[in-house]
């Protein structure tokens, strides 16, 4: 039997919040993760030391970065300030139309990771909105030094590339493919019109 309306309306409405209440959780937990990961970095650590903890493969590096994620573009801190925080609004703005928990939790990632960096140039030295981002873990053949924010930001793309080649959209809808489309029935030839079977008389002759 064929949903009504109404019901129809409740279930999208039960749908998007659970999106949204998974988005809320992945953020926090991102956030938190990453803002407790540094508060230990700098209570236990000075700038520049290191210290191993899968040998010379994973480490703890304490650096502070003045530019984007992985160091890049250092002293341009401002710039990056004003972007995460456009990246920030436009996360929370669109929340309200997911209704596909694999991408409320790639916002999720991405908005955590976004306000856990954004945080630092907000809050830590030299000044607001100018500040630099603590970023500690090195692994060998990397070349640059990241945090856990950085991580789930990445993590965050690579999401967005598997929902992307599997065809989810925000709704929690599929795009069809052309391949999975019903093919037309070609049961009966299209050139089977039926015919007169019987012969028809000749005209008649005087």
């Amino acid at each position: 039997m064929a949903a009504t309306e109404p019901q129809t309306k409740a279930r999208a409405r039960k749908v998007s919040v659970s999106a949204l209440i998974a988005l809320v959780v992945v953020a926090l937990a991102v956030y938190a993760f990453d803002q407790g990961t540094k508060y230990l970095i700098v209570a236990n650590l000075n700038e520049n030391d290191q210290v191993e903890v899968l040998g010379t493969l994973l480490q703890f590096h304490f650096v502070k970065n003045s530019g984007a994620a992985f160091s890049l573009a250092s002293g341009t801190t401002w710039i990056f300030s004003i972007a995460a925080s456009a990246v920030t609004v436009v996360i929370i703005y669109f929340a309200r139309r997911i209704r596909s928990i694999g991408w409320a939790v790639l916002f999720g990632m991405l908005l955590g990771g976004t306000t856990g960096n954004l945080t630092d140039r907000l809050f830590r030295e030299p000044g607001f909105g100018v500040g630099h981002v603590v970023d500690f873990v090195q692994i060998a053949g990397f070349p640059a030094i990241f945090n856990i924010a950085d991580s789930f930001i990445c993590a965050s793309m690579v999401l967005f590339v598997i929902l992307t080649i599997r065809g989810v959209r925000l709704d929690g809808t599929r795009t069809v493919k052309a391949s999975d489309a019903a093919p037309d029935d070609d049961s009966v030839p299209h050139d089977s019109a039926p015919r007169d079977s019987a012969p028809h008389d000749p005209a008649p002759k005087d």
